[in-house]
This record gives structure tokens, C-alpha cells and sequence, in this order.
């Protein structure tokens, strides 16, 4: 068997490894849940995600909500707060779907 930086990690630090996995198939359940709800159509918001100005359009899109995110996260850390409508942890699970449709839109992957 291939030696790959997972087998490595399983390896070398299997509750960690355990648990990034676990984290991750929350994120893609949760991923799954509110793309059903949205659709495909509301990250590209109408536009064409084929050509450069598309994939612009909708990685600025990206950028808002997740800059939301952030300043949200931020608020909450210096005010010492707990969120009223969502949490932390909802917070990150959003930024990390959001980071990997990032991705999906700059490769020209987000589609049906």
C-alpha cells in the first residue's frame, strides 16, 4: 500500500485523524442539507459561472458572506458574547462549506 499523507496521519496521530474525518462528514451533511434548500442557482445569483466575469461575479458573493462570518466571529470574541441566533460552531461549519464552494466556483465545478 501507497504510504500518502493520510496514511501518515492515521499513523502518526489517529485521534486527530478520527476526528478531522468526523468533522468533515458534518460539514458535507450539513453542506447537503442547505444546498437542498438553496439550489444550485444561488451562489452564481444568474450568472454565468462559464466565462471569468461569472466566476467573479460569484466569488465576490463568496467573499460577502463570508466576511459576514468573520465579522460576526469577531464581534462576539471582543464584545465576549455568545451568538443569539446562531453558534460558534455554526459559524465555522459556514465558513468551511463556504471555502470549499470557493474552490468548486474558481475550478468551473459548481454545476448540476
Amino acid at each position: 500500500m501507497k504510504n500518502t499523507y493520510r496514511t501518515l496521519l492515521k499513523k502518526e496521530s489517529p485521534n486527530l485523524y478520527n476526528n478531522y474525518e468526523l468533522i468533515v462528514e458534518e460539514q458535507f451533511e450539513l453542506f447537503a442539507k442547505k444546498q437542498l434548500d438553496y439550489g444550485i442557482s444561488n451562489i452564481s445569483t444568474g450568472a454565468n459561472l462559464e466565462v471569468v466575469e461569472g466566476k467573479e461575479f460569484a466569488l465576490h458573493g463568496l467573499w460577502f458572506r463570508m466576511n459576514d462570518k468573520i465579522s460576526r466571529w469577531k464581534n462576539l470574541i471582543i464584545k465576549n458574547r455568545k451568538g443569539n441566533n446562531e453558534t460558534l460552531k455554526d459559524t465555522f461549519q459556514d465558513l468551511g462549506n463556504y471555502s470549499i464552494i470557493c474552490q468548486l466556483v474558481n475550478k468551473g465545478l459548481w454545476k448540476d
